[in-house]
């Protein structure tokens, strides 16, 4: 099995061990599983590696490190896989926003089909009104040309009649035209002229009155100018609506080629702020990482403080054990017992008020102690206010009283060491007066050099502590500052689509407007044009039928004429001597 795991090397007084602290496990080729809580495995083979560095460890069933390598070339891998990844899916979420922008435009399309449909519908109903009323005048149309058609089919029977009266009378003439000629007395008898005279007057009779028939075609013609200007009314109207139509139609147009460009415009900063969200995420992810590895310092400083302690402690619990550092002997053995008498009691001078100063201070750790522990006696027998006020004193007597002991563990380990060294001094000293021998001094266990490894170990990694706290420093700020950055674009993403959404709403709607506009005037030009071209017919008709009532009117002038003179001539063959005497 596959794992990521971090290297920490533990120092100790026999020597540093390597240990691996495991982070993630690897289920398949490209997914991986992070570790809860704290696994370690003691491990030679990471040796090699420095503390912190980044492995990855085969490790089998039984828990033995059978491989370690280094882990940077495969998280720089996964990394790259994890970019391409995020590229795909990128590229996959702008397909599917085309999509969905396709789907809305087709959605919308139908929407807006559907709403001329319902306008239409709507304006069906709107009109019922005016096309009961058209209907009703288009009825007293049909009246009037079923009257006109009456009219004519009278005044074609009454032309049939006359003309059978005029054939009769013209045959009257003939049959006179021959008698006369075949007497050659002087006229005819009074029986033939009176038959005469009243077919003149039957044939006058049947003659046609066009005055009821033309009064008729002026009162339809007036009829028909009346709704004219109704349908002309109408037509305006209707071209006025067109017209409001075109115009809000353009607007709408407009409208939605900027409402897309506007969403456009929105997906293009949603992806820039995705992809700023990620590179927060990933610096996020840095950061982590990068407190962890503080984290790690900080208890790597603690063991090296506590082994340094605890060397420290044995030295002091050791006859013999030397923890400063050695002096400088042949600068001593150079100055004279005089100088080297001086610098001996200025040594002891130092170190007696160090000691002074050390006493009095775990004097008053002492009294501390003292006052917390009456504190503690305190705190059994109040409750309440007075138990409160009572645990705020102990919380402040507890803080100062480690404050305190942080102080004196410093000065003891001063105090010890300026002990060492005036001890050195000394002993040179009385060396060199014959007081003591160089056999006879005891041998001493320099730990000093342990010490000072240790303190250098922990210097050097206090010292990564600091420039890793001031790189994460930077780090929050920086991550901070893209906080705020995206939350404020986040906030006017949100606010710029809910304005594209009400814009959208109302777009929607201005689109239903225009789509009920349209089909009033659509249903409005269906209706109108039927009326319109039976007015056209029937003024075409009435027109027509004005026209053959002239002629009528001229031939029954001429027929009138003609009449006259044949009733004038058989009364004067009726006032003639011969007509009389016979």
């Amino acid at each position: 099995m596959l794992y990521l795991a971090e290297v920490q090397k533990k120092g100790s007084f026999m020597g540093a061990r390597t240990e691996l602290r495991l982070l993630a496990r690897q289920q398949s080729e490209q997914s991986w599983v992070a570790i809860t809580g704290e696994e370690w495995l003691s491990s030679e083979e990471a040796s090699a590696f420095n503390s912190g560095a980044l492995v990855l460890v085969d490790i089998a069933g039984n828990r033995q490190v059978q491989r370690v390598q280094e882990a940077s070339r495969q998280l720089v891998s996964i990394l790259q896989n994890f970019s391409r990844l995020q590229e795909k899916f990128r590229t996959q979420e702008e397909e599917i926003e085309q999509w969905k922008q396709s789907l809305t435009y087709q959605s919308q399309e139908l929407n807006r089909r559907e709403m001329e449909m319902e306008a239409r519908r709507e304006q069906l109903q709107q009109l019922e009104e005016d096309f009961e009323q058209l209907e009703a005048q288009r009825l007293e149309v049909e009246s009037s040309r079923t009257e006109i058609n009456q009219l004519r089919e009278e005044m074609e029977r009454n032309r049939a009649e006359l003309e059978g009266a005029w054939a009769h009378l013209r045959g009257e003439q003939r049959r006179f035209a021959e008698r006369q000629e075949s007497v050659q007395t002087t006229a005819l008898d009074t029986e033939q002229a009176h038959y005469l005279q009243s077919l003149i007057d039957q044939i006058g009779a049947a003659l046609i009155n066009s005055q009821p028939i033309r009064s008729s075609i002026d009162d339809t013609f007036g009829l028909l100018e009346q709704r004219q200007a109704e349908l002309t009314q109408h037509w305006q109207e209707l071209e006025h609506l067109r017209v409001n139509a075109e115009q809000q139609q353009g607007e709408v147009d407009r409208g939605g080629q900027d409402l897309h460009q506007r969403w456009q415009q929105w997906h293009e900063a949603q992806a820039s702020l995705e992809k700023a969200q990620a590179e927060l995420k990933v610096q996020q992810h840095s950061l982590n990482l990068k407190e962890e590895q503080a984290r790690m310092l900080t208890l790597q400083i603690q063991n090296y403080e506590e082994l340094y302690q605890q060397t420290y402690q044995l030295a002091e619990s050791t006859d013999g054990a030397k923890v400063s550092q050695s002096i400088d002997s042949q600068a001593l053995e150079k100055l004279s017992i005089e100088e080297l008498q001086t610098l001996v009691n200025d040594l002891e001078r130092d170190f007696r008020k160090l000691s002074h100063f050390v006493n009095d201070q775990e004097e008053e750790l002492k009294l501390q102690q003292e006052a917390i522990d009456e504190l503690l006696q305190q705190l059994e027998n109040h409750e309440g206010f007075e138990r409160i006020e009572l645990e705020s004193n102990m919380d402040f007597e507890q803080q100062r009283y480690q404050m305190l002991e942080e102080t004196l563990v410093g000065q003891r380990r001063s105090l010890r060491e300026r002990e060492e060294l005036l001890t050195q001094h000394q002993n040179i000293l009385a060396r060199r007066q014959g007081k003591i021998s160089g056999e006879s001094q005891k041998p001493q266990i320099d730990l000093s050099p342990v010490l000072t490894q240790l303190e250098g170990q922990k210097q050097q990694q206090a010292q990564a502590l600091e420039k890793l706290e001031g790189q994460l420093e930077q780090l929050r700020s920086t991550i901070g500052q893209m906080q705020g950055t995206l939350s404020q674009q986040a906030t006017d993403q949100e606010h710029r689509r809910n304005e594209l959404k009400e814009l959208e709403n109302q777009h929607r709607n201005q689109m239903r407007s225009v789509a009920e506009l349209w089909g009033k005037v659509n249903t409005y030009q269906e209706l109108l044009r039927p009326l319109q071209d039976g007015v056209d017919a029937l003024r075409s008709q009435l027109q027509t039928t004005a026209e053959t009532l002239l002629h009528l009117d001229q031939a029954s002038q001429n027929q009138q004429q003609a009449l006259g003179n044949l009733r004038q001539t058989v009364e004067s063959l009726l006032a003639s001597p011969e007509l009389a005497a016979s």
